[in-house]
């Protein structure tokens, strides 16, 4: 397998963790989507990281098709339940982080890439990222060691990624004190050892014109 992608993209990173955890073989291309991204088309037409290149040469696209197959790799040791009220919780809570992440990218984007500051479109994106985080915390904050149960899942690993890009990519946005369960939450995920090994620091530069 081949992962395309840097680890500075939550989208990445929880992509891989689930390949450290699982124990999948894996290359890793940190291809950057502005510098590298003829060379990212070839696999994928829309540019966008992370892909994935199975052994037989498929490209597979977005980090939840991604995870799917590899969770059928995985088969009785996949990252969520099977089916049930437990599975849609976990792809609840997945799908506001990922959510989540869009708006924080596009705040990235509307003050590197775009060289402005919309008002009105800083303060939606400012008012999604909060709301969700409110709604993660007060799930979070019933919980036990993990998010649904005694072992970590895919919803634990998205929220720990979209935590660490939102801290070190709008360092305004999240305040520890106001969502205590989610700083405690991203500090227990980023000490264990399939995080260590993946983890970039968030930079960006705009593209070449």
């Amino acid at each position: 397998m081949i992962l395309v992608g840097q680890y500075d993209s939550p989208f990445v990173r929880r992509v891989a963790v689930a390949l450290q955890i699982y124990g999948f073989d894996y290359e890793h291309r940190p291809w950057s989507v502005f510098g590298d991204a003829e060379a990212i088309a070839i696999l994928n037409p829309l540019r966008r990281v992370p892909t994935l290149v199975t052994d037989d040469g498929e490209a597979l696209v977005e980090s939840a098709c991604i995870l799917d197959w590899l969770d059928e790799l995985a088969g009785p040791r996949a990252l969520i339940a099977a089916s049930g009220l437990e599975r849609r919780a976990a792809l609840k809570v997945c799908a506001l982080a990922s959510g989540l992440t869009d708006k924080a990218v596009s705040l990235v984007y509307e003050r590197v890439v775009h060289e402005r500051a919309t008002e009105l479109w800083v303060q939606r994106c400012q008012a999604q990222i909060a709301g969700v985080l409110d709604a993660l915390e007060a799930d979070r904050a019933t919980r036990g060691p993990w998010w649904f149960g005694t072992n970590i899942t895919h919803a634990d690993i998205m929220v720990a990624c979209t935590l660490r890009f939102l801290r070190e990519a709008h360092q305004d946005l999240f305040d520890a004190a106001l969502w205590p369960a989610l700083a405690a939450h991203v500090e227990a995920c980023e000490a264990l050892p399939h995080f260590e090994a993946v983890v970039q620091p968030f930079s960006v530069s705009p593209p070449k014109a």
